[in-house]
């Protein structure tokens, strides 16, 4: 028979691989205690797989991101830089995951038994998905109360005659007017039914031929005072906390218990909610973009998004726009895609689901920029200024822009309540991933003790982190909101997914992964794989870590600008989980025994437990057969007891002679 190999290290059962593919010495033990389907759970189906990961991918940032940095970077030129990192770098890390976790079965942290040293990448992994899960759940807070507050016959935000308005305060239809008196003021005239009166015509003429370009007069809409001074009651600073908002507390308990109610048995519940979360956003994503397009002034705000200007593609920062977006918009490195995929079949074809998500997940984010600017180019056109004046990004598209667009339409509260709903779905998708992610992590690492209480330790999650935002729902909260999202997953994300690649293809080698992926699928993938795990995907990620850190300025909140303590409490964030790869490398170098060389081999090597989670699966043997002088293959009988070998040749030539 032909040398075979194995798994990992030393053990009597022998589970066999390509020795000149595998590279790996000794035998393999199976684990002696099964992480099995009946004791971790699985998927229902492979819908509810593919709905869960879609969702977890599809998030607010398809919706409140993409279309902004399209409309800021060249329009539809964007799409080139887009999709070649989508090419080489999103998709490639997209099925690298989801073959890692369905390989090993089991979730982010106990998955670096494939090399021991690592293992800190996988608590980074949950450390920095539990960070994210804290502030995002205020996020969904915010979002409930702007659709509770849509149940009315009147949209809240629509006025300026409330007790929390200014005097700065101006409603859409009357911004022309507006504009008018502050030109006429600025010249020392009066303003009256139209019309400045001033000393000289000249003077009246010269005010009405300016253009809202060309002066500094700016507009507060009652949809922005109403999310500053009425949803967050800002305060100065990150100073000044000042009281806690109980109606975004509330809000946030409710998200919670939501989460944790689909979360309390695993992917068996969970992935039942999915097929209602990932599907409905496309259903009011269509119905917002065949309402959009039908409204005066919608094609100039499309047209405003996808004309091209190929000029912008010589600006690197374009390129990196391009190559982050990809990067967080598919979610690698959260530990979320190899948790979903270690619920899987173990022969599922994660190769075609790579692929379709992947795609999907962009073309949403095109999609969904139709569905915006169709809607912003009405609002453009309503207020009369140019549409490059009221489109944001993030929370001031989500809470400001759009809900000042929505208000514009008949029946406003009906696409409010649409919206918003739909918004409410895209981030409970993404929480249950992130949140999934930590606890299977901590549950598979400490089966024992977790795995009997999964019940308990889920709500003592989601009590914990509600209990770390209630400073987030206080006046000041959207400063402390914007520090963790802007410290927690940034360079600290990229040094993961850079060191995950890196060991993954070079130390224990895409050869190695190559057979793992074999053992699935049934077939090797295409040597495009290797390329880009290897050189191409690694490349582009120590690119996109380069530019963040070169690039990285201090957390600001509008022209709010933080302290230094508070700049430094943000590097102290990020570093807390990647701290965690050299302390447990450390630990695993101390725990090893020999001389420093044979430690350092032991600890980047497989365990014996790794390999698939089953033990039907790890039986798999995928060695090449030991030929005959005729060719012919020689196999062993495995019920003989003293496991001679038998030559086929003989039994085919005694059928011959029949």
């Amino acid at each position: 028979m032909a040398p075979t190999a194995t798994f990992g290290r030393d053990s009597e059962e022998k589970t066999k691989l390509p020795a000149d593919r595998s590279g790996i010495d000794g035998d393999c033990e199976t684990p002696s205690v099964s992480s099995d389907g009946e004791d971790r759970g699985s998927w229902g189906n492979h819908m509810e797989f593919f709905l869960s990961c879609l969702g977890f991918a599809v998030g607010l940032g398809n919706v409140w991101r993409f279309p902004y940095l399209c409309y800021r970077n060249g329009g539809g030129a964007f799409l080139i830089p887009y999709v070649f990192f989508l090419v080489f770098a999103g998709v490639p890390m997209f099925f690298l995951e989801l073959s890692f976790g369905q390989f090993a079965g089991t979730g982010p942290i106990t998955i670096w038994r494939v090399a021991p040293m690592f293992k800190g990448v996988g608590f980074a992994m949950v450390m920095i998905s539990f960070l994210v899960c804290i502030y995002y759940n205020v996020i969904i807070a915010y979002i409930l109360h702007y659709l509770f507050a849509s149940f009315t016959s009147v949209l809240p935000w629509v006025s300026c005659n409330n007790d929390y308005n200014t005097a700065d305060c101006v409603e859409g239809g009357h911004v022309k007017m507006a504009f008018e008196m502050y030109k006429c003021h600025n010249i020392g005239g009066d303003y009256f039914n139209g019309t400045c009166f001033n000393a000289t015509m000249n003077a009246t003429a010269s005010m009405l031929n300016e253009t809202l370009q060309n002066t500094n007069f700016t507009r507060v809409s009652p949809t922005e005072e109403y999310w500053k001074h009425y949803v967050l009651k800002i305060s100065d600073g990150i100073d000044d906390l000042g009281g806690v908002s109980w109606s975004l507390t509330l809000c946030n308990l409710l998200g919670w218990i939501v989460v944790f109610f689909s979360l309390v048995k695993g992917v068996k519940s969970s992935g039942k909610v999915v097929y209602f979360t990932a599907t409905f956003p496309y259903i009011v994503l269509f119905i917002l973009l065949i309402r959009g397009l039908t409204l005066e002034g919608a094609w100039e705000g499309v047209k405003f998004y996808i004309e091209p200007d190929w000029s912008r593609l010589a600006h690197p920062k374009v390129w990196m726009d391009a190559a982050v977006q990809i990067f967080y918009s598919l979610g690698a490195a959260w530990g979320s895609l190899i948790t979903m995929s270690s619920y899987n079949r173990f022969n599922n074809n994660c190769y075609r689901d790579a692929l379709i998500i992947s795609f999907s997940n962009c073309a949403t984010s095109v999609f969904a920029g139709f569905v915006i600017f169709s809607v912003i180019g009405f609002m453009a056109h309503e207020i009369g200024v140019p549409v490059g004046q009221v489109i944001d990004q993030g929370p001031g598209l989500a809470f400001v822009a759009y809900p000042e667009a929505v208000s514009l339409l008949p029946i406003s509260p009906l696409w409010a309540i649409l919206f918003f709903f739909m918004l409410f779905t895209l981030g409970l998708d993404s929480q249950f991933g992130m949140l999934e992610a930590v606890l299977s992590g901590l549950i598979d690492e400490f089966p024992s003790i977790l795995r009997p209480n999964k019940t308990w330790f889920t709500l003592a999650i989601c009590v914990l982190q509600f209990l770390l935002a209630l400073p987030m729902v206080s006046q000041g909260g959207i400063y402390l909101l914007t520090m963790v999202d802007w410290y927690s997953a940034g360079v600290s994300l990229m040094i993961v997914a850079v060191t995950e690649c890196l060991v993954l293809s070079w130390l224990y080698g895409c050869d190695r992964f190559f057979d793992n992926i074999k053992m699935m699928l049934g077939s090797y993938p295409s040597i495009w794989w290797k390329i880009c795990w290897k050189v191409i995907t690694p490349v582009v990620l120590l690119g996109i870590l380069l530019f963040t850190m070169v690039n990285h300025t201090p957390v600001t909140y509008g022209k709010y600008i933080y302290p230094d303590w508070a700049d430094g409490l943000g590097w102290l964030m990020a570093m807390a989980s990647v701290v965690c790869i050299p302390i447990f490398a450390i630990i695993a170098m101390v725990q090893a025994e020999g001389s420093f060389l044979e430690r350092l081999r032991f600890v980047t090597q497989p365990t014996a437990e790794w390999g698939p989670a089953l033990n039907r699966d790890r039986d798999l043997d995928l060695s090449e057969p030991e030929l005959n002088e005729k060719g012919v293959p020689v196999i062993d009988i495995v019920p003989t007891q003293d496991e001679e070998k038998v030559d086929l040749s003989k039994s085919m030539e005694r059928i011959s002679t029949v």
